[in-house]
């Protein structure tokens, strides 16, 4: 009593044993095991090396050190391959490929960089060159693909920042009023669902006058000849400048209006007025001619409107002090209430089709959270804006790749990376070396793993042929063969061919 109290020394912390409610369990460590937990790597990188993906993407990369320490560049451009491959939203979670003996090797890499080399690394890049850099690999994938009719759908999204960074204003942020952020200025075809660039500005410059540029300079780099068939955006993009420019430019548009007290006045005159004709999904159009105050000319408008299906429709409108009031109303069967939406195109097409043709722009939401949330676009945070811009480019460059190795092994569905990185990437894999041979021993838990392997080795035969019967073809062409098969669906059954004076770098 009151005398120090006995500590039990432990024992050799390699072998534990420990009480489980299956019985004891003895725990085994062994550290020097080359294991990794992305046990279908594999796969993915004999995807990149026969479409030509990852080796120009090192040896064109602007980063150039003296230093005999230095590390090599393979080994920094892995490393943020992996961890963007991975999942992971901040510089910390790289040290969770720290320990993986097997996926350095898979890439042709020497190691692992640690979390603060990547941050140092990227900022000894050059932010122009950076930018260009990884410009021209986003075009190199998405080139073959412009000679196609393909829709242009433009938006931005709202990244909230809690630190000191350049650019952190307090601006519109719709999930978090208040919060300085970043805004993402986002250029996607749709369709193949491909990012083809992205602007990182300060939270203040997040309407569409500050995209423009962007997208202007986008279009002149893919040549005229490229150009999409159809500009797709929301209300932040019906404005006169973005109109009269597209017009300027030759360049069919359709954009979402605001419900204005004139759109309201064009609604109430033609709700009683003609008929209304069928544009799927339980709406109805009818098209007008509309000149808002502020716009130059007499524009094509299209207006939808469907009736509301809940008993319960809300009634919104505004007190005495200005508060904004929610009352509700009850829907009876022989009322009439219907929602509406509004839109200005220059697409000289049939009323039935703008319906379905404006849904289809809710894909590119579903990508932008996809992006946000289960990609690196909600971090990767730096105090420079520099950085941010480079790596927000590098998350579309690897999610590009996701995208089209997905379909590669399942062309007839877009999976997103919740559901794909569990079934494609994640699984538990040994590597044996035995005389001249690498052998993986790889387990999968996934329910659909039987099915994968299947996918998977027709997928794996046809990347031999390319790697083995197709030598004279150049990685160009390759790609293009790897993008027919991903696409088949998209392109239906066509078989691309390189653009025409295209020149890789």
């Amino acid at each position: 009593m009151g005398g120090p109290v006995a500590v039990e020394e432990a024992g050799d912390e390699r072998s534990l044993t420990v009480d489980t409610f299956g019985g004891r369990v003895h725990v085994d460590w062994d550290p020097e095991a080359p294991v990794t937990p992305l046990g279908q790597l594999a796969f993915f990188v004999d995807y990149l090396k026969q479409g030509g993906l990852f080796d120009p993407l090192v040896s064109d990369c602007p980063l150039y050190l003296s230093s005999p320490n230095a590390p090599p560049k393979r080994d920094f451009v892995g490393t943020l391959v992996l961890s963007i491959l991975a999942g992971h939203r901040r510089y910390a979670h790289i040290t969770c490929l720290r320990s993986d003996g097997v996926s350095p090797d898979l890439l042709g890499m020497k190691r692992i960089l640690s979390e603060d080399a990547v941050r140092r690394l990227l900022q000894k890049i050059d932010e122009t060159k950076g930018i260009a850099w990884l410009q021209r690999h986003l075009d190199y994938v998405y080139r073959p693909l412009l000679r196609e009719p393909w829709i242009l759908d433009v938006d931005t999204t709202i990244k909230p920042l809690y630190g000191h960074q350049e650019g952190a204003v307090v601006s519109y942020n719709p999930k978090k009023p208040g919060r300085p952020s970043h805004a993402y200025h986002s250029y996607m075809m749709a369709g193949p669902r491909l990012i083809l660039d992205v602007a990182v500005e300060p939270g203040n410059q997040h309407s569409s006058k500050h995209a423009a540029p962007s997208l202007w300079a986008l279009l002149k780099r893919l040549g005229r000849g490229n150009w999409p068939a159809l500009l797709r955006g929301d209300a932040g993009w019906g404005s006169e400048a973005n109109m009269s420019r597209a017009e300027q430019e030759d360049l069919a548009y359709l954009f979402k209006l605001r419900i204005t007290a004139n759109v309201k006045k064009l609604i109430a005159k033609l709700t009683g007025e003609g008929d209304w004709v069928d544009a799927g999904k339980g709406w109805r159009a009818r098209e007008a001619e509309l000149r808002l105050a502020g716009w130059s000319r007499r524009r094509r408008v299209v207006v939808l409107r469907r009736r509301v299906k809940e008993r319960l429709g809300v009634v919104a409108g505004e007190g005495a002090d200005g508060q904004r009031l929610l009352g509700f109303t009850e829907v009876t069967p022989g009322a009439d209430l219907y929602e509406y939406a509004v839109l200005a195109t220059s697409l000289d097409a049939d009323l039935d089709i703008f319906g379905q043709l404006y849904r289809d722009r809710g894909d590119a939401e579903n990508v932008f959270d996809e992006l946000k949330a289960h990609w690196g676009w909600g971090g990767f945070t730096t105090r420079d804006l520099a950085r941010c811009q480079l790596v927000a480019r590098a998350v579309a460059l690897v999610y590009d790749w996701w995208s089209l190795y997905a379909r590669l092994i399942d062309p007839e569905h877009h999976r997103e990376a919740i559901t794909s990185r569990p079934l494609l990437l994640h699984a538990v894999a040994r590597q044996v070396r035995h005389g001249k041979q690498t052998h993986l021993k790889v387990t999968s838990s996934h329910g659909g793993a039987p099915a994968v392997r299947r996918r998977l080795a027709q997928a794996v035969a046809f990347l031999s042929a390319l790697g083995e019967t197709a030598e004279q073809l150049s990685d160009l062409e390759k790609w293009c063969r790897i993008l027919s098969r991903a696409l088949v669906k998209y392109l239906k059954g066509r078989v691309i061919r390189p653009p025409p004076g295209y020149l890789p770098t």
